[in-house]
């Protein structure tokens, strides 16, 4: 595996340039769920704007979710953030170099700790990532999906088994490298695999069928009315999320499980609709459930003596409104947003 990694491994990612523990964990967090070529821009301008651990600990997180903003999973960019602050007050703004301390650190887990340590110290430590899982379990033949308990179990033993004491940090970017770049998922390159030769799925005929796929599930489905409500001037209304929850801390048009709930809402904020306009509904997909949506466009009076809590609603136009920290559906409905854009329809 070192040696295929010296002649055929990456080595000009954004993170492998100048490598420190903050990159790596950063980068490890931002690929969680993420393709390499969608997260390069945004790591590129997170670690511009913020390029260690005591800046991170130091910016607010509104800052940090609009650097995040369009990544999805937002989770992982709050828990980066608390993170930051954990390390800052109890590990004077280096990350640990222990598992066991790492561990303890909201949003890190085994395998990220792994990647911190041997990628960012140099200390042996195993990792298991998707593209690990998947190199392990057709190299050893192992049934039954990564993520089960019992399967998690074994694959972990045999990475902690093979991870060398020297060059920890090399081996461990050739797996995922390998698992990346030629035992893909779907059309891997068994011919140029420098594991081919001893690759049990291969002498099987059974590249295809391992790892076991995830027992399928069906995801639940939650509705919503998402409101665009604009005055005469073009400014939009937005609220943040509540903390937890769906989107929590970004920005968003007011939403409603309800659509009933809308009268009432611009009854309590003063405003009153001279135009509606209901848009096709929408799916977003998230982990554990489909968002349906409907965008509901009005045009709006709003009272001139009521002035929103910036910290949690503001009108604003659509070009500032873009600079916030916005869900990917919200904002790709922003960037669509026309004031003048509007038919005769009704309630």
């Amino acid at each position: 595996m070192l040696a295929w990694f010296d002649t055929d491994g990456r080595k000009d990612l954004p993170w492998q340039r100048s490598p420190t523990p903050f990159r790596v964990w950063i980068s490890e967090i931002m690929l969680q769920q993420t393709q390499v070529a969608t997260v390069v821009p945004y790591f590129e301008r997170f670690t511009a704007r913020i390029p260690d651990v005591a800046a991170l600990a130091t910016t607010p997180e509104e800052t940090v979710l609009r650097l995040w903003s369009g990544l999805g999973y937002y989770a992982r960019a709050r828990n980066l953030h608390r993170c930051a602050v954990t390390v800052a007050e109890r590990h004077g703004g280096e990350l640990p170099r222990t598992q066991e301390e790492l561990l303890a650190l909201p949003g890190i887990g085994r395998s990220t700790a792994g990647a911190i340590l041997s990628l960012g110290w140099g200390v042996p430590a195993a990792i298991l990532d998707g593209n690990v899982k998947r190199v392990l379990s057709r190299y050893w033949g192992i049934d039954g999906w990564p993520g089960d308990t019992t399967v998690a179990r074994q694959l972990w033993s045999i990475a902690e088994q093979l991870t060398p004491t020297a060059r920890c940090g090399a081996y461990n970017q050739a797996m995922m490298d390998l698992g990346a770049l030629v035992c893909t998922r779907a059309r891997p390159a068994c011919t140029v695999c420098p594991l081919a030769p001893n690759c049990c799925a291969l002498a099987a005929d059974r590249v295809s069928a391992l790892p076991a796929t995830r027992p399928r599930r069906t995801l639940p489905v939650r509705q919503y009315a998402m409101l665009i409500v604009h005055d005469a001037a073009g400014k939009v209304f937005m609220e943040r999320r509540p903390p937890a929850g769906i989107w929590g801390g970004l920005w968003c048009f007011p939403m409603f499980q309800d659509p009933g709930q809308i009268d009432d809402w611009l009854a309590a904020n003063g405003i009153r609709a001279t135009t509606v306009e209901h848009l096709p509904i929408q799916r977003h997909t998230l982990s554990h459930f489909h968002l349906d949506y409907v965008p509901v466009r009005m045009r709006a009076e709003r009272p001139t003596d009521r002035v929103a809590d910036a910290n949690s609603s503001r009108w604003t136009s659509p070009e500032a409104g873009a600079d916030l920290g916005l869900p990917a559906p919200v904002r790709r409905l922003l960037d669509q947003f026309n004031p003048h854009d509007y038919g005769a329809s009704s309630t």
